[in-house]
């Protein structure tokens, strides 16, 4: 099973040691890692599925198999610019979320838009007119959000 994790290309510490554990949780399961090969976020979870001997897949946006961060075993040259967002998310059976800026919401707007269920840690929360909308199932913990998308994506 694939899953993704997305997130901002840079972040803070906090961030990047919680991505960091989402990576080591999944490649615990057997769960292999898509994302978008670069640093931030992408590169902290890569990291932390390495550690576990995880499977790591970054479908990158530039020209070069070079621009994908230490930890990607497969890297995928799109060519395509945050285009390549479509494709992180169209590659996994579920999509966690952690932090993140504009990049991370338009997966997770691509995501729900094609049905795959969205797990949040820390990150955007949608409101439709002004009314909360539920539609990314929040996680407090890593192992939280890990259970929560492998339990979502067996669904799908």
């Amino acid at each position: 099973m694939i899953i993704a994790v997305v997130g901002a290309g840079q972040c803070p510490k906090e961030v990047a040691q919680v991505a960091e554990s989402v990576g080591r949780e999944l490649a615990r399961r057997g769960v292999t890692l898509v994302c978008g090969g670069l640093g931030g976020v992408m590169e902290a979870a890569c990291r932390g599925a390495k550690s576990e001997g995880g499977l790591t897949i970054g479908i990158l946006p530039g020209f070069s198999q070079r621009d994908a961060n230490p930890y990607v075993d497969i890297p995928v040259v799109t060519g395509l610019g945050e285009a390549r967002n479509v494709i992180v998310v169209r590659t996994a059976r579920a999509v966690i979320a952690v932090d993140g800026e504009y990049g991370t919401l338009s997966e997770i707007a691509y995501a729900l838009k094609l049905g795959i269920p969205v797990v949040g840690l820390n990150t955007w929360q949608l409101a439709k007119k002004g009314r909360p909308v539920s539609a990314i199932v929040e996680a407090i913990t890593p192992a939280e959000a890990v259970d929560k998308a492998l339990a979502l994506a067996g669904e799908r």
